[in-house]
């Protein structure tokens, strides 16, 4: 097992995929740091509180998580577009073998895209003020934000790679993912927040301590995150043991 994983884990850093994908998040989140540090200083200006602008900084790397996602639906759907999924199979040993060693690389993955949302996070929190004159003021909260920022990317990517399985198309897994994130559970949210905040992209707001109400307390978000990952595994298998390879 470990050499099929060693092999998949090659398959995913061949090729620009993951680092356009990591620049892509990162452009996508500083322009949001942007944003919050100036909004920022002006609240400050006006007797607000610098920790509240430091941890509105923290929580604007979180949406990397959507390209990790993005990047585990890419490592399995790729493979699909080229016709090399067959042989795949063939080298692994079986279907469930693969469908295992590729979600171990994309948790892995999703750790790289992590650690570089809480990393850059940090530094963002502690620089995006700079020019307005204004210093960061870091709290314990902040830090439980970035470890947040951190575990939703490490969660999602195996997320999107199970939805690869389970779609199997590029296009169509990556149109999903994108329309499920920024679209539907959101929109939900607006018109049933209650019901919403068990939805993954809800309960990832709970993970990184967002400031909406009607969000799940931390554990329990877990608990809700794990159940999707859970019926997304079984589906996926599921469909890739009785369908077809090809």
């Amino acid at each position: 097992m470990r050499n099929l994983v060693h092999g998949e884990l090659r398959k995913a850093v061949t090729g620009r995929t993951w680092w356009i994908l990591m620049l892509a998040g990162t452009f996508l989140c500083l322009l949001s740091t942007f944003g919050f540090a100036s909004e920022g200083h002006k609240a400050v200006a006006a007797g607000g509180s610098a920790a509240d602008v430091t941890n509105d900084i923290a929580r604007a790397w979180m949406m990397m998580f959507l390209f990790a996602s993005l990047s585990g639906a890419i490592l399995v759907t790729r493979e699909y577009g080229t016709g090399t999924v067959a042989r795949s199979v063939l080298l692994a040993g079986s279907r469930g073998r693969l469908l295992a060693a590729k979600t171990a690389v994309a948790t892995a993955a999703g750790a790289a895209f992590g650690l570089l949302a809480a990393g850059l996070g940090a530094l963002a929190c502690a620089f995006a003020g700079a020019p307005y004159g204004d210093s960061a003021a870091f709290t314990r909260e902040t830090w439980l934000i970035l470890a947040g920022v951190f575990a939703c990317s490490v969660l999602a990517a195996p997320w999107g790679a199970l939805l690869g399985w389970i779609v199997r198309n590029q296009v169509s897994a990556v149109a999903l993912l994108i329309t499920l994130t920024l679209v539907v559970d959101p929109g939900v949210q607006a018109l049933a927040p209650e019901a919403a905040q068990y939805l993954l992209t809800i309960a990832m707001s709970s993970v990184y301590r967002d400031v909406k109400p009607d969000l799940l307390p931390v554990p329990w978000a877990f608990a809700a995150i794990a159940g999707w990952l859970t019926a997304a595994w079984f589906a996926a298998r599921r469909l890739l043991t009785t369908r077809d390879i090809v």
